[in-house]
């Protein structure tokens, strides 16, 4: 991937998931007990750019699997570890607005929100110019 494409790639990803921070943030009751703020949306939008780049560019170079089947797989994998981690850890808690996924009980918009915001990335970075 050619630097370029790399940072063209962060910047989407990184809008993508600064919008949907920030809408999905009323679905939280507090991060690490203390109220969410812009800075901490930005910080979380910046995280979830670096694992879409991520995905992105391992997907680029490893052509032994099929590309969206790995890139979603991953996604959601690291989607998951994250919300269990940060719900067991106290990191955040949510609200009684929050969506939750039956059996595994974590947040469904925080769940699918690197599927989506990943998907639309890459189409609009890559895909939709080959």
């Amino acid at each position: 991937m050619k630097i370029q494409s790399a940072i063209f790639v962060f910047i989407v990803a990184f809008l993508l998931n600064n919008i949907w921070e920030n809408i999905h943030s009323l679905l939280y009751a507090n991060y690490q007990g203390a109220a969410i703020t812009e800075y901490i949306l930005l910080r979380a939008a910046i995280f979830d750019a670096i694992i879409i780049l991520f995905g992105i560019f391992v997907a680029q170079y490893f052509s032994g699997f099929n590309r969206m089947q790995f890139l979603l797989t991953f996604w959601l994998f690291v989607a998951i570890i994250i919300e269990w981690w940060a719900l067991a850890t106290g990191r955040w808690e949510y609200s009684i607005a929050m969506p939750l996924i039956p059996f595994i009980n974590i947040g469904f918009t925080p769940t699918v929100q690197l599927l989506i915001t990943g998907e639309i990335t890459d189409y609009i970075v890559l895909r939709k110019n080959t």
